[in-house]
């Protein structure tokens, strides 16, 4: 009844730590704009298989990314043990699932076996981070603060694996009649020796450990790069499912080309004393400028560097990287949406364009779409760029001078070149053609 007690406690703590990270998280995504309507479900969950259970894109680097999907499927093999310990916790109960008969057996030996094979892959993870260097694990974004926060993230799912196998080797050594298969911690129990009271405080002591640490480890990712835990999959989910290139056309550019196409409907709107509305900015100058699913991009990124170590203008030396650009999106937004919480007119006379990201950034990328492509976690960078790129162009008339000349030309010839209409045959003239043949 004690332990009933406590585990509720601890666990209304933590549902309310972690309720307060998400309403936050809520909040934040009202101050921005729509990005688009979530259909073609059927599209969807084909890209959440695939992608997401399945683990296709990031296996392009073979070995690591098998390594990364192993400790993926793991933790969903872990996720039986630890819903029959929230239960069991609230309900005073022990090993209630066990109902499930031979289903049982096979989550508990698989939820061991993930337990040593995770435990492995994330000592070797580490070593990796600490000692092998990985070129696209740094970058001038890559702080110290994200190092530490990436070693920390790893040594707390290292802990839990602990917790779980000793957990397991003292539930075996401390119980006559076990439940559930565990084929690697028998057999290390098996070599163990104490008495049934020493290993069941070993069990008692594990089982609050990993609970604990399941709870502390919840609560501390909306604020890691390790969110991913969380967000990978639905980010998948809710993928944009238009063609990567495909741009995005303002709503009021688009309604005023069509008054210009047919000016009766702007007669028509006058007529029915319509008001005009406040003209939106172009483009995007600040994280309010920009919508929900930049937002989820910056919270699901991973930081793993793929997108930026395929950048084809960041292997040439530019300045742009991929892994930046969404990095800066999330360090912006928790910078300036407290503010704009309790006031939406609020500035703080910084931006997301210039105090965080550079226009020589902006004006490298060629669009190519190879983070999209290369991104394990299906995250969309080119809309930030673009549409900082947009505001540049059509509020600041900022572009590169290359650009403000097509511009201007287009304007004034309906055309790149500087040439009016009627002298673009003029290369022609001294041709003998017979136009008349």
């Amino acid at each position: 009844m004690i332990k009933q007690i406590a585990f509720i406690i601890v666990t209304l703590l933590a549902a309310a730590v972690f309720a307060y990270s998400v309403s936050i998280i809520v909040k934040n995504v009202k101050l921005l704009k729509k990005a688009y309507p979530i259909n073609q479900h059927s599209k969807r969950f084909k890209l959440l298989l695939e992608i997401g259970l399945g683990q296709n894109k990031i296996m392009r680097l073979p070995i690591i990314g098998f390594l990364h999907a192993l400790v993926f499927w793991g933790f969903l093999m872990i996720l039986f043990g630890s819903a029959e310990m929230m239960i069991d916790g609230l309900l005073g109960t022990e090993r209630i699932l066990t109902f499930l008969g031979p289903v049982y057996d096979i989550f508990m030996a698989m939820g061991d076996i993930s337990a040593y094979v995770i435990g492995i892959l994330i000592i070797i993870f580490l070593f990796r981070r600490i000692f092998l260097h990985i070129k696209r694990f740094g970058g001038v974004e890559m702080t110290h603060k994200n190092h530490v926060d990436a070693n920390f993230a790893l040594s707390l799912i290292l802990l839990l694996m602990v917790s779980l196998a000793t957990m397991n080797i003292g539930y075996i050594k401390s119980t006559d009649a076990i439940e559930g298969i565990y084929p690697i911690s028998s057999i290390i129990a098996n070599m163990l020796s104490g008495s049934h009271e020493t290993m069941h405080i070993m069990y008692e002591a594990s089982w609050w450990t990993h609970i604990v640490l399941i709870f502390f480890f919840a609560n501390y990712l909306p604020y890691s790069k390790h969110f991913h835990v969380f967000m990978s999959l639905p980010n998948v989910y809710i993928s944009r499912l238009t063609p990567y290139t495909q741009m995005t056309n303002m709503d009021s550019v688009t309604t005023e080309v069509k008054l210009m196409m047919d000016p009766n409907q702007a007669f028509a709107a006058q007529a029915e004393g319509e008001e005009e509305e406040e003209i939106a900015r172009f483009g995007m100058k600040d994280v309010e400028d920009g919508t929900w699913k930049m937002y989820l991009d910056s919270l699901t990124c991973t930081q793993c560097g793929r997108c930026t170590s395929v950048c084809p203008a960041n292997q040439t030396g530019k300045l742009l990287s991929p892994r930046k650009v969404v990095k800066n999106f999330r360090e912006r937004m928790n910078e300036k949406t407290p503010g704009l919480r309790k006031d939406k007119s609020y500035d703080d006379n910084k931006s997301l364009l210039n105090d965080y990201i550079t226009p020589e950034e902006l004006w490298a990328c060629t669009t190519c779409n190879a983070c999209v492509q290369e991104c394990p976690v299906n995250i969309d960078h080119p809309p930030i760029i673009l549409e900082m790129r947009r505001y540049i162009f059509m509020e600041e008339s900022a572009a590169p001078s290359l650009l403000n000349s097509m511009s201007t030309n287009i304007e004034n010839n309906g055309a790149p070149w500087q040439y009016p209409p009627t002298d673009r045959l003029k290369w022609a003239d001294d041709l003998s053609i017979n136009i008349n043949e």
